[in-house]
């Protein structure tokens, strides 16, 4: 291979467009709601359908990258992003929107965990860490200008010009990947068997959860009908723990038996909980209540990630010399601070007060992820690095996926409480989302205890550590 600096920028910007899209829909997500007439509950599964759909294919990455290789899994990845992007861009109904975000989350599943391994078996061991520090810089940015640049492209083109701009760096990185990529062609194709019964129980589990928890907020579900979904979703769960002691399974859950990787595991549950829910919600409080535009939101977001792009560095340091428990645990007490700072916001506040929470929350998420992601490979065994990404991912999604379930549920019971309390639907709809960041806070609180479980020093070699770009 002649060119590693072209494939890794090939990488990189498959990678980075990917990360964007995590984080550049949620500033735009009132005036889709105003555009479609929708409601909280409805306007959610603009987020949900996507992190569902990237839950449900994640598992497969591993399985397709064997049966027919790194190059077409990678183009075909992208090439679906891409095209994902364009057919929301194009969305002139909430339901086609859903719709065209879980096609594209097909794309988006399979490229970050492929690009990376790609990336592994281009570059010499000498090289391989470096080039995935480079690589990561791609993976980190995309999420903390994703706000900023959505509220600007929302403001200035509308909010199709999200997605839009996927469509050019997409079209760039197929191109880019038939030039340099082609090395990949010899790689020799696998024929693995499939775990079609663990991936069914699997698929069944995050859909059945997802639905009953949907449904609890509808008038004309009865409460036994939502119960019976939740029962009926543990136990493919349970069947789906069960499945994975054979052979082969579609996770490896053997790396449960550390205590450390338990902990961990739940640490970023509880993280992702709290903060998808307070990210779904923290638009509507900006510009539903407090008038700031799409821009001035995106603008208002930009201190949470400076302070996480400034203090990266500072906490990747610290985690590498092995000090793992006592950032995580005040990264936690720093989140919970600044969401609740976020539930005193009222029209009144000053503008100095939100950039102090969203820098305060910024601080807290650079203590808190990189100690907790070393903590989480140093765990584990060095064969059973991708089952980790992999787990590591999916615990984000899914969590993610029903905090802003949860969310919507308390938001709709608690407004409908004000409500028959003789409040105005503007101030039942404030206190609501005041609420909300208060329960928030309360649950990524919880996160204390399994991080004073945490060792708080921990030995990791220099590739380990370079390698954890990836999950930070």
């Amino acid at each position: 291979m002649k060119n590693r600096i072209a494939v890794l920028i090939t990488l990189m910007l498959g990678t980075a467009m990917a990360a964007l899209d995590s984080s550049i829909v949620n500033v735009s997500l009132p005036v889709i709601q105003k555009q479609f007439g929708a409601s909280i509950n409805g306007i959610e599964w603009v987020i949900l359908g996507y992190m569902i759909s990237f839950c449900l294919f994640i598992p497969l990455t591993n399985w397709l990258k064997n049966r027919i290789g790194y190059y077409n899994l990678f183009i075909a990845s992208v090439i679906i992003f891409t095209t994902g992007s364009l057919l929301c861009s194009l969305s002139t109904n909430l339901s086609f929107l859903i719709a065209a975000r879980i096609f594209q989350a097909i794309g988006g599943g399979a490229i970050t965990p492929t690009s990376l391994a790609i990336l592994t078996d281009s570059f010499p061991k000498e090289q391989r860490g470096s080039a995935i520090g480079w690589w990561g810089i791609g993976n980190v940015m995309g999420p903390a200008i994703g706000p900023t640049l959505g509220g600007v492209l929302t403001y200035y083109f509308e909010w199709p010009s999200i997605f839009y701009i996927n469509i050019p760096i997409g079209i760039i990185t197929i191109i880019m990947s038939v030039f340099f990529l082609g090395f990949l062609k010899k790689q020799p194709k696998l024929k693995p068997s499939f775990d079609l019964g663990g991936y069914a129980y699997f698929g069944i589990f995050i859909i059945l959860l997802q639905l009953s928890l949907t449904m609890i907020t509808d008038p004309d579900i009865a409460p036994w009908q939502y119960g019976v979904g939740l029962a009926v979703s543990i136990v493919f769960l349970s069947l789906f723990i069960r499945s994975s002691k054979k052979d082969n399974p579609l996770i490896d859950l053997t790396v449960f038996k550390s205590a450390t990787f338990i902990n961990c595991s739940v640490i970023i549950l509880i993280r992702s909980l709290a903060l998808y829910g307070g990210l779904f919600f923290l638009p509507f409080l900006l510009q539903g209540l407090m008038g700031y535009s799409e821009i001035e939101t995106g603008l208002l977001l930009l201190p949470n990630a400076l302070m996480m792009l400034l203090l990266r560095p500072y906490a990747g340091k610290l985690a590498d010399r092995g000090v793992i428990r006592n950032p995580s645990v005040v990264g936690i007490v720093m989140i919970a601070i600044s969401m609740a700072e976020f539930a005193f916001m009222n029209s009144d506040s000053h503008i100095w007060f939100i950039i102090l929470a969203m820098a305060v929350r910024g601080f807290g998420m650079s203590l808190l992820v990189s100690p907790v992601s070393t903590s989480l490979l140093n765990s584990i065994n060095a064969g059973q690095t991708a089952t980790a990404t992999s787990i590591n991912s999916l615990l984000q999604q899914v969590g993610g996926s029903v905090g802003i379930a949860i969310s919507g549920i308390m938001h709709t019971y608690i407004n409908k409480y004000y409500l028959q309390l003789g409040r105005t639907t503007e101030i039942a709809e404030h206190f609501a989302l005041q609420d909300g960041f208060l329960i928030s806070a309360v649950i990524i609180a919880f996160a204390i205890i399994p991080a004073l479980k945490l060792p708080n020093r921990n030995k990791v070699d220099k590739l380990t550590a370079v390698k954890l770009t990836s999950l930070r």
